[in-house]
């Protein structure tokens, strides 16, 4: 591993962690992106590094902060929780079967349909 890699690394992990802890995002926005373009990971280690890196910065240091202040709900947290790790588990077992080229296609589908959603929708409320 090369200093140039570690920057990139430490630069990727400081934005996504920054984006994690104001709008709960982080790994499929940030993460992926960032090692598909700037460090050229193939789409699947890029999917399957973001997985590895959120499990626990994520899932600790911004929850308890948030927990501190009354913003979680620990039961739905478990009931989403469990189906995430079967519908994870299917989702990973189901992009075996693509070409990396289609699942980068709809991995910039889905963010391009996330990002319309939220810039309409929040037009509409701002023009009420």
């Amino acid at each position: 591993m090369t200093v140039q890699s570690i920057v990139l690394y430490m630069a990727i992990g400081i934005i996504a962690g920054i984006a994690s802890g104001m709008f709960g995002i982080g790994g499929g926005f940030i993460i992926i992106p960032a090692l598909v373009y700037a460090a050229g990971y193939s789409q699947f280690t890029a999917t399957g590094t973001s997985l590895a890196v959120l499990l626990p910065p994520i899932g600790l240091a911004a929850t308890i902060e948030y927990w501190r202040r009354g913003h979680v709900n620990f039961q739905a947290a478990f009931i989403i929780a469990l189906c995430m790790l079967f519908a994870s588990w299917a989702g990973a077992w189901f992009t075996r079967k693509l070409n990396g080229l289609h699942l980068r296609f709809g991995f910039g589908i889905f963010l391009t349909a996330v990002g319309l959603y939220i810039a309409v929708s929040t037009l509409r409320k701002i023009r009420m």
